[in-house]
């Protein structure tokens, strides 16, 4: 080969390695505005609570039972009818008692007679035996006859009670207020006081008590809130979507389960909408206290590494810097922070995967706010 086909293929060489050098000169993929889903750092007041186990109970409960036995001549209530304290709900068959009284009051007034008499002949015995006419061992015998009628009439007037009082049972009355529940008897059936069943059972539907369960190691935080004031309780609905009631802590159970290792507390819940019924349960939460002008980002956007946690932090340049950050809890899906952001700042939410610090971003707005969630969440997990 002559020195021009050596020339000639050596160009013919240098063509496509122009062509390869002139590609290699385009725009890298990498910096390429990658597309992510942003956030912005709020300051806001954040709510604290405890979630747990809730179950609905009556705050009063009665099984209407009768006092006395008899025949159930009528039933006054319609089922599911709201009734006030001394309403009278059934009646029993009141001839019988009404016999006992009239024999009581009969018995009183033949006893009350025979003491008057008594005390008339004490005072002739006293004067006769001033006078020295009878002797006193007969006025003295007087005075116990005396003693003896007082007592019977005391005893009768202790029957004529017994017997009002067994005709006032007769008259079955609402002891306290609430709704009756279905009726449990049928008039005419004979009842006795013995009878485990009963009449009816009254409910109090307002307010409404609410037992919570939470794990002995919140006692802390409980005991806490409850030595600052008044503690706030909800509840939901099983889901967690709806608010059924909203009330007050009033007690704290004086013992741990040790079976399960759960403290007990009761909330009282006001019910005029009657959402709550009792033997429902329920998601419950305790509100432990409200942070002020706290800093809080969506706990999503918390990456690990291994220097700690840490954000994506979009600068103005449309770059992102991987920000250290101190988080000082986590409630639900929000993560309140110690420092390292500020209120204000754009935080990658989604896309972290794609990154690395000095990528340029093509930040989307995020469609739904950040919310409290009633459950106190779960630690940022590590990315991998």
């Amino acid at each position: 080969m002559g020195m021009l086909g050596m020339f000639v293929a050596v160009g013919a060489l240098a063509l496509p390695a122009c062509s390869r050098s002139g590609q290699a000169a385009s725009p890298d993929a990498g910096a390429r505005p990658v597309p992510v889903l942003v956030a912005v750092v709020e300051k806001r007041d954040v709510p604290i609570w405890l979630e747990g186990l809730g179950s609905v109970a009556a705050w009063k409960q009665v099984t209407v039972r009768c006092q006395v036995d008899g025949r159930l001549d009528k039933v006054f209530f319609i089922e599911g009818q709201a009734v006030k304290q001394g309403d009278v709900l059934a009646q029993l068959d009141a001839r019988p008692f009404t016999a006992q009284l009239h024999q009581a009051e009969g018995a009183l007034a033949r006893d009350r007679a025979q003491l008057r008499s008594g005390k008339a002949d004490l005072d002739r015995y006293k004067t006769l035996s001033e006078q020295k006419l009878i002797a006193q061992q007969q006025s003295d015998q007087q005075v116990g006859v005396v003693g003896q009628n007082e007592g019977t009439v005391q005893v009768d007037e202790a029957a004529v009670e017994t017997a009002r009082l067994n005709l006032d049972y007769a008259r079955i009355k609402a002891p306290i207020d609430g709704t009756v529940g279905v009726r449990l008897i049928d008039p005419g059936n004979l009842v006795r006081a013995s009878d485990p069943t009963g009449l009816v059972v009254i409910t109090q539907l307002e307010p409404m008590a609410l037992f919570i369960t939470l794990p002995e190691d919140d006692l802390p935080a409980v005991s806490a809130a409850l030595a600052r004031g008044e503690v706030s309780v909800e509840a939901l609905n099983r889901d967690g979507g709806k608010r059924l009631g909203a009330g007050k802590l009033v007690v704290l159970d004086n013992q741990i389960n040790q079976a399960t290792a759960t403290l007990r507390l009761k909330a009282s819940m006001p019910n005029p909408e009657r959402k709550l019924w009792p033997n429902q349960f329920v998601k419950a939460r305790v509100l432990l206290e409200t942070k002020k002008d706290a800093l809080v980002l969506p706990v999503s956007a918390v990456q690990r590494g291994p220097q700690g946690s840490y954000v994506y932090v979009i600068g103005a340049d449309k770059t992102v810097a991987a920000r250290p950050i101190e988080i000082e809890l986590v409630t639900g899906d929000l993560a309140l922070m110690k420092k390292g952001v500020a209120a204000g700042e754009q935080i990658v939410l989604e896309g972290q995967n794609q990154l690395r610090p000095g990528s340029l971003v093509a930040p989307r707005s995020n469609e739904h706010k950040m919310t409290e969630s009633p459950s106190k969440g779960d630690a940022p997990k590590d990315k991998p």
